[in-house]
């Protein structure tokens, strides 16, 4: 749980600087960016780890799951870079999990449970509820002139 906390805080505190990034640069550069971020903590992580005996198809699947995440990555931006509310923006993309249990369902033939279906059916119905925007009140003059 330590780990899960933590990375929430951190991808929420990411969200933030998301945003503010758009709000400066373009989502390409953004990209760049966040890529460089990556590069940074490498030596860090290079550390922990070996890479020695890794198998051609281990590398393929990391290299394009990274470029998979890069692309993923740049949507986003784009999409906070158009104008999109960070707080609605980023916890709609974190319903990624829906892709992946539609993924996992048809290649790796898993089945949900009910009580996970019914999870999937209330964070689409949560989704949808965070997205929901209500038409902008008009005023009294507004109307009078729809009516006329």
């Amino acid at each position: 749980m330590v780990y899960a906390s933590f990375g929430i805080v951190l991808w929420g505190v990411n969200g933030l600087f998301m945003k503010l990034g758009t709000n400066r640069v373009s989502a390409r550069s953004m990209v760049i960016w966040v890529t460089a971020g990556f590069l940074v903590l490498l030596p860090f992580m290079w550390k922990a780890t070996t890479l020695s005996g890794l198998s051609t198809g281990v590398i393929f699947v990391g290299l394009i799951a990274g470029a998979v995440n890069g692309l993923g990555n740049w949507a986003v931006f784009a999409c906070l870079e158009k104008g999109a509310k960070a707080s609605v923006a980023i916890p709609l993309t974190a319903l990624y999990p829906l892709c992946t249990v539609a993924l996992a369902t048809a290649f790796l033939k898993e089945r949900p449970t009910a009580l996970q279906w019914l999870g999937i059916a209330l964070a689409v119905a949560g989704g949808a509820m965070l997205s929901y925007e209500p038409a902008p009140a008009t005023s009294p003059e507004e109307q009078l002139h729809c009516v006329q």
